[in-house]
């Protein structure tokens, strides 16, 4: 991803492009000079885009995404409107959470070990460390005081402390889970669509959405796909909100699902949304520390649905994926998915 915009010269070039026709100009070997012309050939193919830029205090927001040739030009507004209130609301939630005075704690481990850190500072991922750099890389998420918790989320208190792996099974819901949210973003970038639930399953996840009269189907597959894949490339963070219902109400006006959603089912004064990248979505959480540590994703199939399972009620659209924390284990299975359909049909 660039760190800044094309210049507004003729030949609209980024600046790390014309870094590197600087330095292509001055050297002799061939191969360099080739090697570079590639680098260059890589930079131009890619496409990024300010999506949104605020000023809070006296520091200018942007997010700035990897697009496909495969969504909508110009996104719906309504991804821009969730943003500015996100923003605002995270502004003053880091105000709180800075504002709180830190104690000493205890974190006890599975061994019986017992750490030190400090409350509202110390994270999981940062006692992952102090184990291994190898159990922080493979981190899905924490279990504190035996509640699933976000691996960046500090801990608020002395805590016991577990951290999952994929090959846990509450480790594996939870990267699909998060890998729903990643289809989600790309089904709003590619279409506009108001998403409604997402899950895990026992074998990867699910996306139910609302689309009025038009049908997602195989043909959309490949480009959901590539949508997921510039959402990974971009490592977009996680991140954990509490709102009020009222300003849930606000955020979500737009989405008639998600409204009845809060008005049925939030019987608290609060409850969590969280972000990654554009995506802004209502769920309790928790979730990978961000998109990029889903290395392979594939969109599998789709299919039709009802809200809420009832056929009295719309008619939405299922899509359904699968995916791994590295692209061999997605192979593996996809394998195993040839093979299971063609016993099926030496069977008949």
């Amino acid at each position: 991803m660039f760190s800044s915009s094309p210049s507004s010269g003729s030949e609209q070039e980024y600046p790390e492009v014309q870094t590197l026709r600087n330095i292509q100009s001055n050297i002799q070997e061939e191969r360099d000079y080739i090697a570079i012309d590639r680098c260059i050939a890589e930079l131009d193919e890619e496409e990024v885009e300010l999506v949104h830029e605020e000023e809070v205090g006296n520091v200018v927001k942007e997010l700035k995404v990897n697009k496909s040739k495969e969504e909508l030009q110009q996104w719906p507004d309504f991804i821009q409107d969730r943003i500015q209130l996100f923003d605002k609301l995270m502004a003053k939630h880091k105000e709180e959470i800075a504002s709180k005075t830190s104690q000493p704690i205890k974190i006890a481990l599975g061994d019986g070990k017992i750490l030190e850190g400090e409350s509202w500072k110390t994270t999981p991922l940062q006692i992952a460390e102090k184990i291994s750099h190898g159990l922080a890389d493979q981190a899905v998420i924490a279990k504190v005081n035996d509640e699933l918790w976000d691996l960046d989320r500090p801990f608020e208190g002395d805590a016991t402390l577990k951290i999952l792996k994929f090959d846990d099974d509450e480790g594996k819901a939870v990267f699909w889970h998060s890998s729903a949210h990643i289809l989600g973003e790309a089904v709003e970038r590619y279409c506009g669509a108001h998403l409604c639930y997402d899950r895990p399953i026992v074998d990867g996840f699910y996306c139910d959405m609302f689309y009025s009269n038009l049908t997602i189907d195989q043909k959309d597959i490949k480009k959901l796909e590539e949508i997921a894949k510039c959402a990974v490339k971009d490592k977009q963070p996680f991140e954990r909100l509490e709102m009020s219902k009222a300003d849930l109400l606000e955020m979500f006006k737009y989405n008639e699902f998600k409204c009845r959603i809060i008005n049925e089912k939030v019987k608290t004064d609060k409850t969590t949304v969280y972000r990654c990248g554009p995506l802004i979505d209502l769920c309790r959480g928790p979730h990978v520390r961000h998109t990029g540590k889903v290395k392979a994703l594939a969109v599998t199939k789709c299919s039709s649905s009802y809200w809420e399972g009832n056929a009295a009620k719309e008619s939405l659209q299922r899509i359904y994926g699968i995916s791994f924390p590295d692209p061999k284990q997605l192979k593996e299975w996809q394998k195993l998915q040839e093979e299971a359909a063609e016993n099926v049909t030496f069977d008949s």
